[in-house]
């Protein structure tokens, strides 16, 4: 029997040649790029853009002031029960009907309430006139307006209203059999029913303590009330003069020395009233006495009312400070000022080598009044001698004077936009709008005015 051989395989191992991955290789060159990306990014200097808006800067002082005016107590000639002809805070005339005094209280008739007469046709057309004017002219930068036509259309019906209170009282009068007195207005006034001890206040009288609001009490009447002859009953307002003294500091009253008549705003209804104003010294206090000859019957009731003396209200187009910077320029008369070159672009005559007159364009960033414009460094180098034009004068450029500015970028690059500041507050300037070399609403411009440079491009 044959014997088996054994037989060895020999078996090579071969290296297994790699095939490329495509998608590997485009996943790396875009991780690249993401990381190239977002370095480029953290190190890129990014400018903040304000976009111009038209808009208002207000000055102004606030203070709680003290009301003083020329009003009358009048007390009651007989004792009894009250009941009121007129409404509180309404005007009233001479020999007009204002209470009356019954000796028991008089039964109200709730079915003589419901026949309140409505607004005749003339007084409802007077209104829907009122309401379609204020309708077509509204604006929302006067809302005082909308107090305005609160107050007038309430006018309307309080006077409606006064008329049937009047009617009313005269039929329960008759209806109830009570024997009662009816008492007259002395004069025309404003009739008012509350009473707080202030009523003989004068501009002399006044004292420190009088602006201390924590021990004010005022007393209100109403109807039906049981009066004590001699006691108050109501008080009447016979002149539309009328002032509210305001307390000062010796700093602010310096200030306000040299005011003879100062814009005021009422925080109760918004209302603004001019006023004249003048300053008091009184035991080595200072106050502000502000003289109002209209708008009394508004704050008829009001012995304290919030003042705001508003200085200054300038509008114009609004910037923040932070984007205005200084430029240097050079300052040179108006006639040195041509058009030449290949375009219709402003510049002036330079002397040249040899004493030869060259074109050179320069952007105008200001012209004033007196005839002078403003020209940059950049265009023009110190020592440049500027030919004045159909003239042997000249003038070598060197001095120069700042201008206050903001950097406009509507074009995409930074541009010099010279401003006139008209107000300012803590963070905004209000600037002139609609120079030639200036800013116009809507522009955009850098809000760190010092993180660019002139021609810088901006993205």
């Amino acid at each position: 029997m044959p014997s088996k051989r054994n037989t060895s395989i020999n078996i090579k191992r071969y290296k297994r040649k790699r095939e490329m991955n495509i998608g590997v290789f485009i996943f790396a060159i875009m991780f690249l790029y993401l990381i190239i990306t977002v370095i480029m990014y953290a190190a890129q200097k990014r400018v903040s853009i304000y976009e111009v808006r038209e808009g208002s800067i207000l000055n102004d002082y606030s203070y709680n002031g003290l009301v003083i005016r020329d009003e009358t107590v009048v007390d009651a000639e007989e004792s009894g029960y009250i009941n009121y002809c007129q409404g509180d805070s309404s005007k009233v005339k001479s020999g007009a009907n204002v209470y009356v005094i019954s000796s028991k209280k008089m039964a109200y008739d709730d079915k003589a309430k419901e026949r309140a007469a409505p607004l005749n046709k003339e007084e409802q057309n007077t209104i829907r006139v009122k309401m379609q004017n204020f309708n077509e002219n509204f604006n929302t930068q006067k809302f005082s307006s909308v107090y305005s036509l609160k107050n007038e259309i309430a006018n309307a019906f309080l006077l409606a209203a006064h008329q049937t209170q009047t009617s009313r009282i005269e039929e329960m009068l008759a209806d109830n059999g009570t024997n009662a007195n009816i008492y007259t207005s002395p004069r025309d006034g404003i009739f008012v029913l509350d009473f707080d001890g202030y009523e003989s206040l004068t501009a002399d009288s006044f004292q420190k303590k009088d602006f201390d609001k924590s021990n004010y009490k005022k007393v209100s009447l109403e109807d039906s009330m049981n009066i004590e002859k001699g006691k108050p009953v109501y008080k009447l307002i016979s002149n539309e003069d009328w002032s509210v003294l305001i307390e000062l500091d010796e700093d602010i009253a310096k200030k306000l020395s040299d005011l003879t008549y100062v814009k005021t705003r009422i925080d109760k209804d918004s209302e603004s009233i001019w006023a004249n104003f003048s300053i008091v010294k009184k035991e080595g206090e200072y106050y502000g006495k502000l003289d109002y000859d209209n708008s009394m019957i508004r704050y008829a009731n009001d012995r304290f009312l919030n003042v705001e003396l508003i200085l200054e209200d300038e509008r114009g187009l609004k910037i923040p400070r932070s984007s205005v910077v200084e430029q240097d320029f050079y300052e040179v008369p108006q006639e040195y000022i041509t058009f030449g070159g290949n375009s219709s672009s402003s510049g002036v005559m330079v002397r040249g080598k040899g004493g030869t007159a060259v074109f050179r364009t320069a952007d105008i960033y200001k012209s004033t009044e007196d005839g002078q414009v403003y020209l940059s460094p950049l265009d023009l180098k110190a020592g440049t001698v500027l030919i004045k034009p159909e003239s042997s004068e000249a003038m070598e450029l060197s001095e120069t004077k700042p201008l206050k500015g903001v950097y406009n970028i509507n074009k995409g690059y930074a541009v010099f936009r010279q401003v006139t500041i008209l107000a300012e507050s803590d963070e905004y300037y209000i600037v002139k709008e609609g120079d030639s070399q200036g800013l116009f609403n809507y522009d955009h411009i850098v809000q760190e005015g010092d993180s660019v440079r002139e021609d810088e491009v901006v993205f």
